[in-house]
């Protein structure tokens, strides 16, 4: 049974309208509110034909149909219109972005808020990720007599601050000092690459220093370790019940137990980082038993060292707006890229 240009017309017109209103769609409804050209006796028949081939089907006891998983997936490949945002859309999204550039964690809390309101779906998304995160900085400075801050900074401008405690700090010129020479040594070094010789040197230049030694490792060891971890933000994860769908308490429930896994969700997200295209996972195809009811839309974005990458995840029901939740996330990443590129050297911590 071939898949005409007609059956596509009304296949994409349930579609639009059970997105609209979650409710079945009739060949009478069809027949009313689309201009599709013919009677609805052939709009019963093309969609009889429809369900026969698995891209929709009939819900229970219903006169209409809706979208089957098959329907909504040639619907995104080859049917979706990708609609444009209004200008005021866009400086909106621009403004969320330019005024959050600081701190990434700080600016992707608040990218996840601004997507969960813009679409009313659920937002997670994942802090940029280096893999085998090489050491960029560390400087030790006295707060007071007895303690020190030590500050150290990986590459892709992660920073994390520790407290030092001592019997007596040395002076802000000693520990520049020292600074220098850890520096020298440690400076481009994965924790793979901190071994036995890399610690024999690094008491040689010390010396007298020799006991801030043992603490700046460890200090190095857990903020190396935190970066190379992910990091995820999540928002809006109540939005979800506003959808009849979810309105059985017991699937609520379960839906919510799997948005606190959050490997289930670093899973979902890496998936997807593997390409920077748009990705619609629906259905089943999420691989996650309690989200069966509902899509992913995920994409990636990147630093501004193109390499270092983070991805953001939209998550609703299956008959979630895709085209506008495509348009939005595009505009969104190319405005976080492009404040990123733009951001000084260390400002992105």
């Amino acid at each position: 049974m071939a898949l005409n240009e007609r059956k596509i017309k009304i296949l994409k017109a349930i579609i639009s309208d059970y997105i609209a209103t979650a409710e079945p769609v009739g060949s009478r409804t069809l027949a009313k509110k689309y201009d599709l050209g013919v009677s609805s006796a052939t709009i019963r028949n093309e969609m009889s034909d429809l369900e026969d081939m698995g891209f929709i089907i009939q819900p229970h006891t219903s006169a209409g149909r809706v979208p089957s998983e098959l329907g909504y997936r040639l619907y995104v490949d080859r049917l979706m219109n990708r609609s444009e945002l209004t200008l005021e859309e866009q400086e909106f999204l621009h403004n969320v972005v330019s005024r959050n550039t600081n701190r990434i964690d700080y600016l992707m809390e608040e990218t996840a808020k601004v997507l969960s309101f813009l679409t009313n779906y659920t937002t997670v998304i994942s802090e940029p990720v280096l893999k085998a995160t090489t050491l960029k900085q560390i400087r030790l400075m006295p707060l007071d007599n007895s303690s020190i801050m030590l500050i150290i900074v990986t590459e892709g401008n992660f920073v994390k601050n520790h407290i030092i405690r001592v019997n007596q700090a040395p002076s802000e010129e000693e520990l520049f000092s020292v600074s220098i020479k850890i520096n020298n040594i440690l400076k481009g070094h994965t924790l793979e690459d901190i071994n036995e010789n890399t610690i024999i040197a690094l008491q040689k230049e010390l010396k007298e220093y020799g006991g801030l030694l043992s603490p700046v490792l460890k200090a190095v060891q857990k903020t190396i370790r935190s970066a190379e971890n992910v990091h995820i933000h999540m928002s809006g994860a109540r939005n979800i019940l506003a959808f009849p769908e979810f309105s059985d308490v017991s699937k609520a429930k379960e839906l919510f137990r799997a948005f606190e896994e959050k490997n289930s969700l670093v899973s979902l997200l890496e998936n997807s980082s593997k390409s920077d295209d748009i990705k619609i996972l629906i259905g089943n195809e999420i691989n996650i038993e309690e989200m069966k009811d509902c899509s992913v839309i995920t994409t990636t974005y990147r630093m501004g060292d193109g390499k270092t990458k983070g991805s953001i995840g939209i998550i609703g029901p299956t008959r979630m707006n895709y085209d506008q939740v495509v348009s939005v996330l595009n505009e969104m990443v190319k405005n976080i890229e492009n404040v990123l590129k733009s951001v000084p050297e260390g400002k992105n911590t």
